[in-house]
């Protein structure tokens, strides 16, 4: 058996409390207490102060902004338009679009798929972008 302070694990406790603890528990504790203070030493000598481990929220609220009512109405109008202005395209144009913005397909691979010339789909698509601009212009 070990007996260890309460006090020195838990920064809120202000009085002694002592506690009597098995040897495995209290080699545990100290096994962790060795790991964190190797982790602060290495973060110190490699200046590694600003992590994205840290889990204060930081990377969540870059990651994932929350967007207010307003915009997220302007998002709904403008994908709308953006479908409507699509739907106006011809099947050619709309599929070779679409594969290439929405399903990230290369034009090479899209060209590949419909073995066609690369150049025609590239001309295609730069067609169908023009067309739905002119579209979107007019709305």
């Amino acid at each position: 058996m070990k007996r260890i302070n309460l006090r020195d694990m838990y920064p809120f406790i202000k009085t002694d409390v002592w506690i009597d603890l098995d040897d495995e528990v209290a080699q545990e504790i100290r096994r962790f207490d060795l790991n964190e203070s190797a982790y602060k030493l290495r973060t110190y000598r490699h200046r590694a102060y600003y992590s994205l481990d840290r889990n204060d929220g930081i990377e969540q609220d870059i990651l994932f902004l929350s967007i207010s009512p307003e915009e997220y109405y302007e998002r709904k109008l403008s994908n709308e338009q953006l479908y409507a202005a699509m739907c106006r395209l011809p099947e050619k144009s709309f599929r070779r679009i679409y594969a290439h913005f929405f399903l990230g397909m290369s034009k090479v691979a899209i060209a590949q798929a419909e073995q066609v010339d690369e150049r025609a789909v590239r001309k295609s698509i730069e067609r169908g972008l023009k067309q739905m601009a002119q579209f979107l212009n007019k709305m």
